[in-house]
């Protein structure tokens, strides 16, 4: 490198240098457009990355996308079997269930026995009047159920199995409503199912909620069908498709919004250089007319618009950081991840963005007839 070169790089730096630190204020504004551009892009785009994630995890909790069926009887080992083929990440709940007839003063009601935490975390949506059953003798009883036999939360009732022996007193610790044909069961814990009937360790059918999208389902269905004998793999899909067209509807939201905020903040920034630009023809054309050429005065825009961009996007992302997460905390009470490869995109971009914004200013500064704005002044 000469050293004519390097000397008028250091006189390039020294001029942008002055050039920001005498126009504080209006730098003040220019760097403040940018970060509210790129903090709001970041914010957004974080969200449309992020809460998909956590939405999908939300909305596993209104029911199981997953079911897993034998063809006589599921075993705890293909249950283990079809869990294992299911990624860590993406299992939120699972529970298995046994179905049996029981009776109540006579009458014939389907038990199911189950355990009663992973049931739990997978009927998260049903509407409890009361608790969940915490310990043996304790039953969880369908709205339907509780109206026919006409019981509330708190009262005892008699279960039978086969026969006279078989049978326990149990107390209704809550009663529930789901909507459909799950208000006619009796939810029990596997023990006390075992005791009426005689039987147990075996289930009749497994509930999975997965966080994968349908596609995703789908498949692992279909690997769970070709490596677990004796059992059918079936996504549920009413819930697989719904909770597809919720994310896909909330991924597009949000990019819109943030193509539309790059557009604001493009004309927010072109706009302030245009303001610039004006403030400065007097400078602008005496400098030139002491010899300065157009394109040392295109170069120190530029320059000062891409040192501005990248302070503002820097800033912006940080601040979008800060909103992102206070929005996923308020609604999903869970933070977000930072992406620091998005984060050096958002800079890149609002780099990107003050160059684009400044270049027409920046030729109409070179277009500036120096002796004509001086005999004006």
């Amino acid at each position: 490198m000469s050293g004519s070169s390097l000397a008028g790089r250091r006189m390039r730096f020294r001029l942008l240098r002055a050039s920001l630190m005498r126009r504080r204020s209006r730098v003040l504004i220019e760097l403040l457009a940018v970060a509210i551009g790129a903090s709001t892009m970041f914010s957004l785009a974080t969200l449309a990355l992020d809460v998909p994630r956590q939405l999908g995890q939300e909305l596993r909790g209104l029911g199981a996308n997953l079911l897993v069926s034998p063809e006589s009887e599921l075993d705890a080992t293909q249950l283990q079997q079809a869990e294992e083929l299911i990624p860590d990440d993406a299992l939120v709940a699972h529970a298995a269930f046994r179905f049996q007839t029981i009776t109540i003063n006579e009458q014939p009601y389907l038990a199911a026995g189950t355990d009663i935490a992973a049931a739990k975390s997978v009927k998260g949506y049903w509407d409890l009047d009361g608790e969940w059953p915490s310990q043996s003798g304790e039953v969880l009883v369908g709205r339907d159920v509780a109206d026919w036999i006409g019981l509330q939360v708190g009262q005892r009732v008699t279960l039978e199995g086969a026969s006279i022996e078989q049978q326990l007193r149990l107390q209704v610790s809550g009663i529930f409503s789901a909507g459909g044909n799950e208000d006619a069961l009796v939810v029990i814990t596997e023990s006390d199912l075992t005791t009426l009937t005689g039987r147990g360790g075996r289930y009749d059918i497994a509930e999975f909620s997965v966080a994968l999208d349908q596609t995703q389902l789908s498949a692992l269905a279909a690997q769970i069908n070709g490596s677990v004998a004796g059992v059918t793999a079936s996504p549920v899909q009413r819930m697989a498709s719904s909770e597809a067209q919720v994310l896909a509807m909330l991924r597009s939201l949000l990019v819109l919004v943030s193509v539309i905020v790059l557009a604001l903040t493009l004309i927010g920034i072109s706009t302030t250089m245009m303001a610039v630009v004006t403030e400065r023809r007097v400078e602008i054309a005496l400098r030139m007319a002491l010899g300065a050429s157009s394109r040392s005065i295109q170069r120190e825009f530029i320059g000062e618009a891409v040192v501005l961009g990248a302070l503002g996007g820097t800033l912006g992302v940080g601040l979008g950081y800060v909103l992102a997460n206070t929005v996923s905390q308020q609604v999903f009470a869970a933070d977000v991840r930072f992406n620091v490869w998005f984060g050096l995109v958002c800079v890149g971009t609002a780099m990107l963005l003050a160059w684009l914004a400044s270049r027409h200013p920046v030729s109409r500064a070179a277009a500036i007839d120096p002796a004509l704005v001086l005999r004006e002044e």
